[in-house]
């Protein structure tokens, strides 16, 4: 695993990528600091040992322009707080300032450079880029799993330069290892939850876990495309016409694998995009025209609720419908608390993508599940089986 549990760090020199992307309100504040909560325990580590810890990240998309609404002024005065001690920043990107600072840098204390994003080296996985931030170090961790889908330079180029120092913090390590138990698992049954607008941002990940699940529930707005390759009828709710014969395909290579099909069989639609529209309850498939489907009705979530509480390994990506409005959040609210509560049962729940999580929080259900990943994007490449970049820089010397 190359953990930096197995090593002391003790008189060391130690820059971390960390994910400090957090949201930011129109006063500078931070709205949501779970990524930073994510990243104390391996500063705390690091510090324990006696390194001196240099941490860095990027805050939205700046691309490659100096812009002060993208400073990470605010997350080191937040990290500051949490850490109890202050963390030294200075608003700049690799200057000689900032390397020198880098420099003068004392074990037990803790540094965090400017947004790298501001840099265009970074994103293009400039090899200077990422040579210059490693010169500031001895040692490199990587603990920024929600980037680790990318080759930028802070996430992989950099550890070229460490080939023997080089590590996963313990939340990429955390990550990793449950996402494996959800890829390898042999507890059983193993019922997936795929939601979310779209067949075609899910097909690979659909795929690689046709041959591990015994149950595939499919629902929110791409499970009409599945509805009319059936031959339902949709009305006007969202579909992709390009992908009907592949919705086939899959349904059939599901059939053909012995997974158990669990389509919405009821839906509550919509006359209009609007939390104010007029309602209905109707079969999935005969939505009339004019109509649109935003969330699975009572029959569904029963069906799904069922089958998730009889389940021993649980993973859910993608909501059941438009649940920001809550008129349509009752088939995500029950899929959240059906997963929640065969977490404490003793089932074992993966959640990721940015839809699920904000659902889990919404409810406030998070303290409730086995695991709840930090990367959207990345979890979904490593469930589709795809090696990501910022893992393999670690594994490979």
């Amino acid at each position: 695993m190359k953990s930096i549990k197995e090593v002391n760090f003790g008189g060391k020199k130690v820059i971390v990528r960390v994910d400090f992307n957090v949201p930011l309100n129109d006063h500078q504040q931070i709205t949501d600091d779970t990524r930073i909560r994510g990243a104390i325990p391996t500063i705390k580590k690091l510090l324990a040992d006696g390194a001196a810890v240099i941490l860095m990240s990027h805050l939205g998309r700046p691309k490659g322009e100096v812009k002060a609404e993208f400073s990470l002024a605010p997350v080191a005065k937040d990290l500051s707080q949490k850490l109890g001690q202050e963390v030294i920043f200075i608003p700049e990107v690799l200057t000689d300032k900032v390397k020198q600072a880098a420099a003068d840098l004392k074990y037990g204390q803790v540094m965090l450079l400017e947004n790298l994003r501001f840099s265009p080296g970074e994103t293009k996985g400039d090899e200077d880029f990422a040579k210059s931030l490693a010169s500031l170090a001895e040692v490199y961790v990587n603990d920024a799993f929600g980037t680790a889908h990318r080759r930028h330079a802070s996430t992989a180029v950099i550890a070229e330069y460490f080939p023997n120092n080089k590590y996963f913090g313990l939340l990429m390590e955390h990550e990793i290892v449950n996402l494996e138990r959800a890829l390898k698992t042999k507890e059983m049954p193993y019922t997936a939850v795929i939601g979310g607008a779209k067949v075609s941002s899910k097909i690979d990940i659909i795929r690689n876990l046709i041959p591990k699940v015994d149950n595939m529930i499919i629902g929110g707005g791409m499970s009409f495309t599945f509805i009319k390759a059936l031959g339902g009828e949709i009305g006007d709710s969202l579909f992709e016409e390009d992908k009907l014969n592949l919705a086939k395909e899959i349904l059939n290579e599901m059939i053909l694998a012995g997974v158990n099909i669990f389509l919405p069989f009821d839906v509550i639609i919509a006359d209009k995009f609007a939390d104010t529209a007029n309602t209905q309850l109707v079969a999935a498939d005969a939505i009339p025209e004019g109509w649109m489907g935003l969330d699975i009705g009572p029959k569904s979530r029963q069906k799904f609720t069922q089958t998730i509480m009889n389940s021993r390994m649980i993973l859910w990506n993608g909501p059941m419908g438009v649940f920001e409005m809550d008129t349509f959040a009752q088939g995500t609210k029950a899929v959240a608390i059906a997963v929640a509560s065969a977490s404490v049962g003793g089932a074992f729940s993966a959640i990721g993508g940015g839809d699920s999580v904000a659902a889990i929080n919404k409810y406030n259900l998070a303290d409730m599940l086995s695991y709840v990943s930090t990367g959207g994007g990345a979890m979904l490449e490593y469930l589709e089986g795809k090696t990501l970049p910022g893992i393999a820089a670690i594994l490979n010397n």
